[in-house]
């Protein structure tokens, strides 16, 4: 692994019983650069996600984070070594407010504020996600992308080394579309590490320094999102024609 990786993956596999859900994957992720999954639905794209956060255990391979191995360590372990991330499906705690969840990120991540560090970070992130006066108002009674905010809000919360974007922009309209991508780039130019997987095309373009292809577990191609969108095996495989 190169000094300036953030995340090494090597040799990874996964199976469920007879099923490789993850195929021998191999990528470097280098520090501050933004790194997208691609690939057709069942690829692989979530579960490479739960490997590197802990949720799932390789069957074989290992997982490097700033050159440390954490492929056995615990998904809470992992966090704090500095990952966080967010879910396909929005999870958030709907009876408690908007402050209340954002703030659980803080207590239990990688860095951790409390009493008046907390009520600073909180309402920091509550301003940097777009939520600024709706600390109070339960998450259950917000639009779709205002919680996606606030579980984004919360996975930033402990200003983490790694963070992953399990189709973040899944869901929304096309105005809620270019808002997310514009949340999403804010990242980018602070210098965050960031792996992304993503559906929507144009978000790939825009976002991602480089990136890879899967289908059916395996790695069928890698380079920026230009080279792989132009790849024919990948519009064969993915795109299901010419135009990306």
């Amino acid at each position: 692994m190169s000094e300036t990786a953030a995340v090494s993956i090597q040799n990874v596999t996964k199976k469920f019983g007879g099923l490789v859900a993850v195929d021998q994957m191999n990528f470097d992720v280098r520090e501050h650069e933004v790194f997208g999954i691609i690939g057709p639905n069942g690829s692989g794209k979530t579960t490479m996600l739960n490997l590197i956060s802990g949720m799932l255990k390789r069957s074989s391979g290992c997982v490097e984070l700033y050159g440390k191995d954490i492929s056995g360590s615990s998904a809470n372990r992992i966090a704090r070594h500095g990952v966080a991330r967010t879910f396909q499906l929005v999870r958030t705690l709907p009876t408690m407010t908007v402050g209340e969840n954002i703030a659980a990120g803080g207590v239990f991540g990688y860095r951790r504020y409390w009493n008046e560090d907390l009520d600073r970070r909180v309402n920091y992130m509550v301003s940097q996600v777009g939520l600024a006066g709706k600390e109070m108002m339960p998450v259950g009674a917000l639009t779709y992308i205002d919680q996606k905010r606030v579980e984004l809000a919360r996975a930033l919360m402990s200003d983490p080394k790694l963070l992953l974007l399990d189709e973040w922009l899944a869901g929304l309209n096309p105005t809620e579309m270019k808002v997310g991508i514009n949340l999403v780039n804010g990242l980018r130019y602070e210098g965050r590490t960031l792996i992304i997987v993503e559906h929507y095309m144009d978000a790939i373009r825009s976002l991602c320094d480089c990136c890879v292809v899967m289908n059916s577990g395996a790695k069928i191609a890698e380079g920026t999102p230009e080279e792989v969108l132009s790849n024919p095996e990948v519009v064969r495989a993915y795109l299901g024609g010419d135009d990306a």
